[in-house]
């Protein structure tokens, strides 16, 4: 938490900031609540952007990546493909370099699965944390990725 307090205390932060992805836990929600209180300040919005598991494992099972062609100029290309939102040309071939595209570990069904079985268990909770806060928004995270960016910015006021 002292990171973030540090950070949120730069001056690019002073017309304000965005937390994505802290806090995970609820003792990193108090943490960072008795920091910000110490600084006369509060959370002004939690958003939690509401997906179904299954749609979850779907986006994240579809995803590939190229690890690049073993070419000296694209050992690392880099690239990232989704099967259904953003195929390649050639199915299994990366658009850029030509070298094939893997899944990757961390993109696996059982993977994913099991870091949802954690979000459950461990963050979830900061949903009914921030719902007592009088701060949580939520947004419907399967519509259209422009209508979800849309819906935050609004909430956001930006």
């Amino acid at each position: 938490c002292d990171l973030v307090v540090d950070r949120i205390n730069q001056e690019d932060c002073k017309n304000g900031y965005v937390l994505d992805g802290f806090p995970r836990t609820i003792p990193q929600a108090e943490a960072l609540k008795a920091a910000l209180d110490k600084m006369g300040e509060t959370i002004d919005y939690a958003i939690d952007v509401e997906v179904p598991d299954e749609n979850i494992v779907n986006r994240m099972g579809g995803r590939r990546a190229c690890p690049g062609c073993g070419r000296r100029a694209c050992v690392d290309c880099g690239a990232t493909y989704h099967i259904v939102y953003a195929p390649t040309k050639e199915d299994g071939v990366c658009d850029k370099c030509g070298g094939s595209l893997i899944l990757r570990d961390d993109d696996k069904p059982e993977t994913v699965t099991k870091r949802l079985s954690v979000y459950h268990e461990q963050t979830k909770p900061l949903i009914d944390f921030y719902k007592k806060e009088g701060v949580l928004r939520e947004v419907d995270g399967t519509q259209d990725l422009n209508d979800v960016f849309q819906a935050i910015t609004e909430i956001l006021g930006a």
